[in-house]
């Protein structure tokens, strides 16, 4: 198999988790793209016609996107979707990932974006389901992710790391206890510490 990568990306992060959890890391070629909005990679827009990361080719020359339509392909198999708590957790997933799609709304807005034609009331719209996202995982998370490894605790684990990386001075952890304490221990599997973006 082949993935189309880059560090920095959440969503290919999840990907690499999973790969790292279900022992599949070694069964996949790194294939490192830089890619945005307005300038997309060939070779990936080739595979993938939205142009976007993360991508995987299975053996078989199919392409695979986007994160968790490649996570269900990865995971399931491995009981990351346990079948009494499957739409719950696919649902869980989904608000992470909102969270990733709103802050990196934010991210572009002021990297793509001349000075003049950034919005203010965009950046506070996106930067309220963060917060509001971040209030329901912390009523939800506990009874919700269990001791044995799900999708959940993958894409919580990496929305939260996403957060610390590109907006540290958000302070997440506070009025977040519980999540902070979660995130403190997730953050040290060995799937995560391995996939450390870079802070560039």
């Amino acid at each position: 198999m082949k993935l189309y990568h880059a560090p920095t990306s959440p969503y290919v992060r999840k990907v690499m988790v999973v790969l790292h959890e279900t022992g599949q890391a070694g069964d996949v070629e790194i294939v490192s793209v830089s890619t945005t909005p307005v300038s997309t990679d060939a070779g990936l827009a080739a595979e993938n016609p939205l142009g976007k990361i993360p991508c995987l080719i299975t053996d078989a020359g199919e392409a695979v996107y986007d994160s968790r339509v490649i996570c269900a392909f990865l995971g399931e198999p491995h009981g990351l979707y346990p079948a009494d708590r499957a739409t719950a957790l696919r649902t869980f997933e989904a608000m992470c990932d909102g969270v990733l799609d709103a802050a990196i709304l934010c991210v572009y807005e002021k990297r793509l974006r001349e000075e003049g034609q950034r919005s203010d009331a965009w950046v506070a719209g996106q930067m309220a389901k963060v917060t509001r996202a971040l209030d329901a995982a912390e009523a939800r998370h506990a009874a919700l992710l269990g001791a044995d490894l799900t999708i959940g605790h993958v894409a919580l684990g990496c929305m939260l790391g996403y957060l610390d990386l590109r907006f540290p001075d958000l302070g997440w952890r506070d009025g977040h206890p519980g999540l902070a304490a979660w995130y403190e221990t997730f953050s040290q599997r060995p799937s995560m510490t391995a996939t450390v973006p870079p802070a560039a």
